[in-house]
């Protein structure tokens, strides 16, 4: 079978190297390794965006029927990512800054950087500005599920806090403490000196 490119059914465009079964193996050979492992972090990064994904689970590649099945295999060519190279790349993107082990202190369970978290601090604040919410306090649930769909819908909680945090340190955002538990004041941004 030629490598071809294919397109998913969620209309995600996989790359023809996909279609190479050795693509789907860990390699030894530490110049192959490499330059897969960095394909397979780009596939995982696109399809998060693509598909507004936050995380990925080594179990993805185990169990069918996930929101990862088609990237972690291609039925084309009967293979499918095994555990431990998953792990591999997670470890990867996590050295590289590209994700984070989320919960900390275990390694099986990634939250995905498809945008880094100086990128969301910026998509937020301009979400408020755009949306009047500047000197209004917000809780977080009002920020990830808002009653009209957003760049932030959905966002991990654990991600929004990076994102107010980064904010906070220029003066755009303040985390405060209200009777729903959290809540976040945003700030008009300082001219630019």
């Amino acid at each position: 079978m030629a490598l071809s490119t294919h397109t998913t059914t969620t209309g995600f465009l996989l790359p023809s190297i996909h279609s190479a079964p050795p693509f789907f193996t860990q390699q030894v050979h530490a110049a192959s390794l490499s330059t897969a492992t960095e394909h397979w972090i780009q596939i995982i990064l696109k399809y998060a965006r693509h598909r507004k994904l936050f995380t990925i689970k080594v179990q993805d590649c185990e169990a069918p029927g996930n929101d990862w099945d088609e990237v972690l295999r291609n039925e084309r060519i009967n293979r499918k990512l095994l555990p431990s190279y998953l792990s591999y790349i997670l470890g990867q993107m996590v050295s590289q800054k590209l994700a984070a082990y989320d919960p900390p202190k275990q390694d099986r369970s990634v939250l995905i950087y498809w945008r880094l978290p100086e990128e969301w601090a910026e998509v937020l604040h301009e979400w408020a500005t755009s949306t009047g919410q500047l000197n209004t306090i917000l809780t977080f649930y009002e920020i990830t599920d808002p009653p009209v769909e957003s760049p932030l819908s959905g966002i991990p909680v654990t991600l929004l806090r990076q994102a107010i945090s980064i904010l906070s340190k220029t003066n755009r955002a303040q985390i405060i403490g209200i009777a729903e538990g959290e809540g976040v004041r945003f700030f008009p941004s300082m001219g630019k000196s």
